[in-house]
């Protein structure tokens, strides 16, 4: 089993995002699967063109040469695809949004339907899991309501929010203390994930772990 993530943060491996992603995978690696982290910013993306042509004159394939070709294979070859990103302006990042843009080839011209949800067909058949992972510098779980909306496209099988965000990269000694217990909750999840395609009730609750009131949140960033 191959678990990847497509990191969208503009920050790359210094984000508040690939902290979350990090021990994601640290868990999905401890059972047993291969993983990835592809930091998006480090590869050449170009923004899709509406042409259809991966659609009509070349099925599958796009007629842009680009880093695209290699990411597609990997997103293929993975059996749990995580999306990750921080919140901007509502919602995903420009860098995940026009990757998500280019995964137009894996779909087909032909419209289905599913409880009354109209999508394009996969030009292949899978049994891929989606995964979201996020973080927001703010409090409140209102944040992610657009993001929710967005993913729930891909039908995740688990979406992972942590408001607060600023405090996963924090030094303090308490605060570090607090986002670690969190942070072996996202590992246990990873762990899950692999071994049984689910998380368990306990590990839910547990990423649902206040780190701070919103009055002390607010006073420590000095917002």
């Amino acid at each position: 089993m191959k678990v990847t993530v497509f990191n969208g943060s503009p920050a790359g491996e210094n984000s508040a995002t690939n902290v979350i992603a990090s021990s994601f995978l640290k868990g999905a690696s401890q059972a047993g699967a291969e993983t990835k982290n592809i930091y998006l910013k480090e590869h050449h993306i170009t923004q899709c063109q509406g042409c259809f042509s991966c659609w009509f004159t070349t099925p599958g394939k796009c007629r842009l040469s680009d880093d695209m070709e290699q990411l597609l294979k990997e997103y293929q070859e993975s059996s749990i695809i995580c999306f990750a990103t921080p919140v901007y302006t509502w919602n995903m990042t420009a860098l995940l949004k026009n990757f998500v843009d280019r995964l137009a080839p894996l779909k087909c011209p032909q419209m289905i339907e599913k409880q009354g949800h109209f999508d394009l067909k996969d030009e292949q058949e899978k049994a891929q899991k989606f995964v979201v992972l996020s973080n927001c510098g703010f409090p409140g779980e209102n944040n992610f309501d657009v993001m929710k909306a967005v993913f729930s496209c891909c039908n995740p099988s688990l979406e992972i929010y942590r408001n607060c965000g600023k405090l996963l990269k924090m030094k303090s000694p308490v605060v570090e203390k607090k986002v670690n217990t969190w942070l072996q909750s996202v590992e246990q999840a990873g762990k899950e994930m692999v071994l049984q395609g689910d998380i368990t009730n306990d590990t839910k609750i547990a990423l649902a772990m206040p780190l701070m009131s919103v009055e002390e949140y607010v006073s420590l960033i000095g917002m």
